[in-house]
């Protein structure tokens, strides 16, 4: 009697073992996935439209332009007093503290303020960060689009009318694997060393 209530037991604890979840095949490959230090957002429907814009050369652009690298978005706007400015210069930190690496990693500021935000003005800000930067603007409903898509919040709001505004926005980036997919979600206060190890990571997914 006894054995047969200990087999029973054995069988329950057998159903409760925590198993892997099962990626779709349209996110990262099962055989090599390793855990991140910033948010894993892989498989989302995030980010699935970057349609309209040019970059700050004029050249009409989208996602799939940069694919054979991992790609790091931020939305904001060239007079953001300080959440940009941050953002850009520690992408910069990253670029730098990847080395030779940094040409696999394409960095891209999408504005939220097409009106202000020119191709000019966008060519003298964007690149002052890194030359290898790329600045991507388009029109009021493009740009709307793919906040949208982002799931990117903005609101202006006038402070004495005119051109005189501020934008209120989200801080976070996001970042795609080479093949396109968006992998992560990273906050404002991530740290330049915790978005190199997962840029690796990445590259360790790539093989």
């Amino acid at each position: 009697m006894w054995r047969a209530l200990i087999l029973v037991v054995l069988t329950l604890l057998a159903g409760c073992v925590e198993r892997e979840p099962v990626t779709s095949p349209t996110t990262a490959s099962t055989a090599k996935r390793v855990p991140f230090l910033n948010t894993d957002i892989s498989g989302s429907p995030v980010g699935n439209s970057l349609a309209g814009f040019r970059d700050h050369y004029g050249h009409e652009r989208s996602l799939a332009d940069f694919r054979g690298k991992n790609v790091m978005i931020f939305f904001g706007y060239t007079a953001c007093p300080d959440v940009c400015p941050t953002a850009l210069s520690r992408a910069a930190q990253v670029m730098k503290e990847l080395g030779p690496d940094a040409e696999r990693l394409q960095v891209i500021f999408v504005t939220l303020d097409p009106e202000r935000d020119t191709t000019e003005k966008l060519a003298a800000y964007v690149p002052w960060f890194d030359q290898r930067f790329v600045g991507l603007s388009a029109d009021a409903a493009a740009t709307a689009e793919a906040a949208k898509a982002f799931k990117v919040y903005y609101a202006r709001h006038d402070a004495g009318g005119g051109m005189n505004y501020t934008i209120d926005h989200s801080s976070g980036s996001y970042v795609f694997d080479s093949a396109g997919r968006i992998r992560l979600y990273v906050k404002d206060d991530a740290t330049p060393e915790s978005i190199v190890e997962d840029l690796r990571a990445l590259e360790t997914e790539r093989g």
